[in-house]
């Protein structure tokens, strides 16, 4: 498990630095979820190559569903509930769900430990973006449902890519599969939306770098980690991304934190590496 972790939280990284690119683009943010889905997806295809063959399976497919799917609850949620309340309540509320989901579904109980360490890192995470001063939208209870849903699908969608890796299938293969499957359904969106906006210089380096780096890279490096991170504990430590978010606002954007936001920043960074650290008992098993 030494690689795992880090590479979770390098793929953590990448994501955080997605919403400072998204602000070089005019395009609205369901054009620009889809044109980052389609170029990444594309490219993990690629990866994947020959290897998407022996990937395809119906769990794949479904989760290829909730990577499209998620995309769309996310905006539909921060569209009616703000920014704050809908990132908190999606990206909170996904380790929550993937934990849950690992222990119904292939019987993986979290520890102890991660329940304590998961539970700060939400709270953590929910004064760090609270704190920046976001309002709520007028649509509160529609927007927050989605924003569940949305972690819901994140949750489904870690579970099945964890759980086909560790059957053996090659984690390249595997978000190769998901996320080109994804890609294909993402297609229709962008074309709807219009890709006039892609002639622009800025905003063409800007989706590039979204599709290749936030999105490909990203869950290439994901795949990776949960070849030896336990579900659960990768989509904790996937809570590393507004962190960064919040970083790059503060060095890049001059914004400034709240004392609540520092506070939040804090707890998190110290949830995560608890999270990080492997349990005595399991890194003896492991071991063995």
């Amino acid at each position: 498990m030494r690689n795992g972790p880090l590479a979770v939280v390098g793929a953590s990284v990448l994501w955080g630095t997605a919403g400072t690119a998204g602000l070089l683009v005019s395009a609205d943010s369901v054009a620009l979820a889809a044109a980052r889905l389609v170029i990444g997806g594309a490219v993990l295809a690629l990866l994947a190559g020959a290897g998407i063959r022996q990937a395809i399976r119906p769990g794949l497919l479904l989760g290829a569903v909730a990577v499209a799917a998620y995309q769309l609850c996310f905006f539909a949620a921060v569209g009616r509930t703000g920014v704050a309340i809908g990132t908190v309540v999606a990206i909170g509320s996904g380790p929550v769900f993937t934990g849950m989901l690992s222990w119904i579904l292939h019987g993986r109980r979290p520890s102890g430990r991660w329940t304590v360490a998961t539970t700060a890192a939400v709270c953590g995470c929910a004064a760090l973006i609270v704190g920046g001063g976001a309002q709520a939208g007028g649509q509160v209870v529609s927007g927050v449902l989605f924003a569940l849903l949305g972690g819901l699908l994140y949750a489904f969608y870690a579970v099945t890519a964890a759980r086909a890796i560790e059957d053996g299938g090659e984690s390249t293969a595997v978000m190769g599969t998901m996320f080109g499957g994804a890609a294909l359904i993402m297609l229709p969106v962008l074309l709807l939306g219009g890709v006039g906006w892609l002639g622009e210089p800025r905003g063409l380096i800007a989706v590039l770098y979204l599709g290749l780096g936030t999105t490909a890279l990203s869950y290439f490096l994901y795949g990776r980690g949960l070849r030896t991170t336990p579900v659960a504990t990768a989509a904790t430590l996937a809570l590393a991304e507004p962190a960064v978010a919040a970083l790059l606002g503060l060095v890049v954007l001059g914004e400034r934190l709240a004392p609540i936001s520092v506070a939040g920043l804090v707890m998190l960074a110290l949830s995560l590496v608890a999270v990080a650290v492997p349990e005595r008992e399991r890194a003896l098993e492991s071991q063995a």
